[in-house]
C-alpha cells in the first residue's frame, strides 16, 4: 500500500471521543513537491500559465486498474488575456506528450523538468478569443506524489484511484494547476476493461460497450472546478443511487462489494442523508445540487474530499461529516494559497463540531469532545494556522493536524462565540454565496472583508492573533462582590511573542448560593482590565470559559477581596478608533505620555509624547502595536 500521511483530528470509540493528529489522509508528497512548490512561489501560482483562462477540459483516456498506465489524450478550450506565442500546461515529464494537436495540426512542444509542457504557436494568438489544443499522452505516472494509484481490495480485485491535493494533478494529467483559475467545466472520459465501473465527478452521462469489448465511461462537471479536485476511481465497485435533501437530488456511492455487507458502514453511509439536512440548515443549500453528492471508495486511509464524490478509505461519520462539510468550504469556495489551507480544513474541521453538537453526541460529551481539541491545540506554545511560503514544500506543514484542522476550525468557533449563533451562521451563508467568492478561490482577507460586511464586525485584529499569530494565552481571573456589585479583573499571559494581547470577549458564568445562574462576556481589550457587572444574589462560585468557548490554557479564577473599584479608574484606558486611519486617540491619560509604535514583525517606526493623541497617517497600511503606559496594544492602520 502506499505510504499517507496522518492528518488530523477526532473519532468516536466506545461513545468516547479522543483527540488525535487524523481523520483525513493526504497523500504524501516529499521530494518532487519541493521543486514544483518553488515554482509555484508567487502566491501558489505558476507565472507561466497566468496569459490564458483554462475554460473547458475534455479528458478522453484507456485505464486498466490491473496496469498501473494511463494513455489517451486531453482537449482544453482556452481563451488569451494577452497575445501570446506559446502557452504552458502542467504535466510531469515522467508521462510522455507524443503529440500536440491545434486546429488539426500539429505543433512544436517542449516538456521540461519543471514539470511542464511548453506549446509553440506558428503565430501568436489574439487575446480574447476563445481557442482549443489536444495533448496526446501516455506512460505510468510517478509514484512518489501518491497522485495516481493501484492496489487491491477484497478477493484480490485490483483498485486505481487518484488524489492529487495538494501538487498531484499534473501528474497523470495535462492541466492549470495554479490556484487562481477554476476549470468550469471539465468532461471526463474512461475506457476500462467491461467488469469496471469508474467513479468521478460530477453527473454520469452514460456507460457504453464498445465494439472492441471496452466500456466508455462519461462523466461532466457543470461546476466550476480546482484541479487538484478532479478524481476518479476504478474497480469493480457496487453502485448504490439514491437520493437526499429537500427538494431531493442524487445521492451516489460507488463502494466495494465487501463494504456493501458491512451493516456498520452501510448505516453510516446513509446517516449522510442526516448530516446533509443538518448541513443545509446550518451552512444553506448543497453547492452543487445539479450533479449529485456521494462517495467512491479508494485504498487510501481517511478521505478526500474530491467535488460532489468524496473519496473514502473508511466510513467514520466524523469522516463522512467533515467530507461533506468540504463542499461547501473547500470545493465551492476554495483556498486562493496553500498558506490559506485552514479557509479548506480548518472549516470542515468545524463541520465536524456541528455534527457532533447537532447529531452524535450529548451535551457532555460534546464538552469533553471541545476539551480534547483545546488540550490537543495548545499541546505546543507555537505554531501559526497561516502556512509560511517556507514551509509549502512540507506537507506535513500544509496538513497540520494541530493548526491547519484543529486550530483553525476552533479559530471558527471562536467567531461563532463573539458574533453569536443566528448572525454566525448567516454570515457563513453570506461568505460562500457571495458573487466575487463563489465557486472561486479565496483567501483570508476574502473572509474577513465578507464577515465585516455581514455582520459590521471587523476581524482584521482578530484574524492577526490567531491565523497568522502564534500560541494562545493564559488567564488570571479574579473577582470580587459588594453588594450588587461584581467586579472583575482580566489579566493575560501568551504563550509566544508574536502575539501580545489576544482582544477576546471573555465567557463567565456566574454560579450564585441558591442556584441562580448569570452569563456575562466580557469585552477584553486589554491588559489587566477591570470590569463591573450587576448581580443580584450571593455568589457561591465563578467559571471562566465555562463551555470551551474560546482557547485558553491553565486559566484560573480567584475570588479576591482586595479589588479597588478605584483601580478600575485610575488604571483603565484604551487607544481608538481600530482600525485607525489619520489618527489615533488615547482615552484615560492623565498626562503627556512617551510611546512607540512598532510594525507586526518587530520593527520600530515611530516614537514621540502624546497626550490625546497619535498622527497615524504617514504610517503603511498595516498591522502595528503601540507600547504606552507600559502597556502594549494593537491596531491597524487602514
Amino acid at each position: 500500500m502506499k505510504k499517507f500521511y496522518l492528518l488530523f483530528l477526532s473519532v468516536l470509540v466506545s461513545q468516547t471521543v479522543f483527540a488525535q493528529e487524523n481523520i483525513e489522509m493526504k497523500g504524501l508528497m516529499a521530494k518532487e513537491m519541493k521543486s514544483y512548490a518553488a515554482k509555484m512561489s508567487t502566491g501558489n501560482t505558476n507565472p507561466n500559465t497566468l496569459n490564458y483562462d483554462l475554460q473547458y477540459q475534455r479528458m478522453d483516456v484507456s485505464i486498466n486498474p490491473s496496469v498501473y498506465q494511463i494513455s489517451g489524450s486531453v482537449t482544453s478550450h482556452f481563451k488569451p488575456n494577452q497575445a501570446m506565442s506559446s502557452i504552458y500546461f502542467d504535466l510531469t515529464n515522467q508521462l510522455t506528450v507524443s503529440q500536440v494537436t491545434f486546429h488539426g495540426q500539429p505543433l512544436v512542444f517542449q516538456q521540461l523538468a519543471t514539470k511542464e509542457v511548453k506549446i509553440d504557436f506558428t503565430s501568436a494568438l489574439p487575446a480574447n478569443v476563445l481557442d482549443s489544443l489536444t495533448i496526446e499522452y501516455n506512460g505510468a505516472p510517478p509514484t512518489n506524489n501518491n497522485a495516481f494509484f493501484t492496489n487491491t481490495q477484497g478477493g484480490g480485485n485490483p483498485v486505481l484511484s487518484t488524489l492529487n491535493e495538494p501538487y498531484g494533478a499534473q501528474d497523470w494529467f495535462p492541466t492549470k494547476q495554479s490556484l487562481n483559475d477554476k476549470i468550469d467545466r471539465f468532461d471526463i472520459k474512461v475506457t476500462t476493461p467491461p467488469q469496471y465501473s469508474v467513479a468521478s465527478n460530477g453527473k454520469l452521462m452514460s456507460e457504453t460497450i464498445l465494439g472492441s469489448g471496452q466500456k466508455l465511461t462519461f462523466w461532466r462537471t457543470q461546476y466550476p472546478t480546482a484541479a487538484y479536485l478532479i478524481a476518479l476511481s476504478i474497480t469493480n465497485f457496487v453502485k448504490l443511487s439514491d437520493t437526499m435533501g429537500t427538494p431531493p437530488f442524487p445521492f451516489v456511492n460507488y463502494i466495494y462489494p465487501g463494504t456493501s455487507t458491512n451493516t456498520t458502514s452501510m448505516a453510516n453511509i446513509e446517516w449522510t442523508k442526516t448530516v446533509m439536512n443538518t448541513f443545509e440548515t446550518f451552512f444553506g443549500p448543497y453547492p452543487f445540487r445539479n450533479e449529485k453528492y456521494g462517495h467512491m471508495e479508494f485504498t487510501a486511509g481517511g478521505g478526500m474530499e474530491h467535488q460532489t464524490m468524496s473519496s473514502m478509505g473508511a466510513w467514520s461519520r466524523q469522516l463522512i461529516a467533515h467530507e461533506l462539510a468540504h463542499q461547501w468550504f473547500g470545493d465551492k469556495v476554495t483556498c486562493g494559497a496553500w498558506n490559506d489551507i485552514w479557509l479548506n480544513e480548518g472549516f470542515a474541521t468545524f463541520g465536524e463540531h456541528v455534527a457532533n453538537e447537532k447529531l452524535l453526541l450529548t451535551n457532555p460529551q460534546f464538552l469533553s469532545y471541545l476539551l480534547d481539541q483545546k488540550n490537543f491545540i495548545t499541546s505546543q506554545p507555537g505554531g501559526s494556522v497561516y502556512v509560511t511560503d517556507a514551509n509549502l514544500g512540507s506537507v506535513g506543514m500544509i496538513f497540520n493536524g494541530r493548526l491547519s484542522y484543529s486550530k483553525g476550525g476552533y479559530v471558527v468557533r471562536m467567531i461563532k462565540w463573539i458574533l453569536g449563533e443566528t448572525v454566525f451562521y448567516q454570515a457563513l451563508k453570506d461568505y460562500h454565496a457571495r458573487p466575487n467568492l463563489a465557486y472561486n478561490y479565496v483567501k483570508t482577507s476574502d473572509l474577513t472583508s465578507s464577515l465585516l460586511q455581514s455582520t459590521g464586525k471587523d476581524f482584521t485584529v482578530f484574524f492577526a492573533d490567531w491565523i497568522y499569530g502564534q500560541g494562545y494565552p493564559t488567564y488570571d481571573i479574579r473577582w470580587k462582590q459588594t453588594g450588587n456589585t461584581l467586579t472583575f479583573k482580566a489579566a493575560q499571559t501568551q504563550s509566544h511573542a508574536s502575539v501580545s494581547f489576544f482582544e477576546m470577549p471573555l465567557p463567565i458564568k456566574v454560579n450564585g448560593t441558591g442556584g441562580q445562574v448569570a452569563y456575562f462576556a466580557l469585552n477584553n481589550t486589554l491588559n489587566n482590565q477591570y470590569f463591573t457587572e450587576t448581580v443580584a444574589f450571593p455568589i457561591a462560585s465563578v467559571e471562566f470559559n465555562y463551555e470551551y468557548q474560546i482557547l485558553e490554557k491553565n486559566s484560573t479564577v480567584t475570588q479576591d477581596n482586595t479589588l479597588s473599584t478605584y483601580d478600575i479608574k485610575l488604571d483603565q484606558f484604551a487607544i481608538y478608533p481600530n482600525p485607525a486611519k489619520d489618527e489615533l486617540f488615547v482615552s484615560g491619560l492623565k498626562r503627556q505620555t512617551e510611546y512607540s509604535i512598532y510594525t507586526s514583525d518587530g520593527r520600530l517606526v515611530k516614537k514621540g509624547k502624546t497626550e490625546k493623541k497619535i498622527d497615524v497617517s504617514t504610517l503603511s497600511s498595516g498591522v502595528y502595536f503601540i507600547d504606552i503606559e507600559q502597556a502594549k496594544f494593537k491596531f491597524v492602520k487602514e
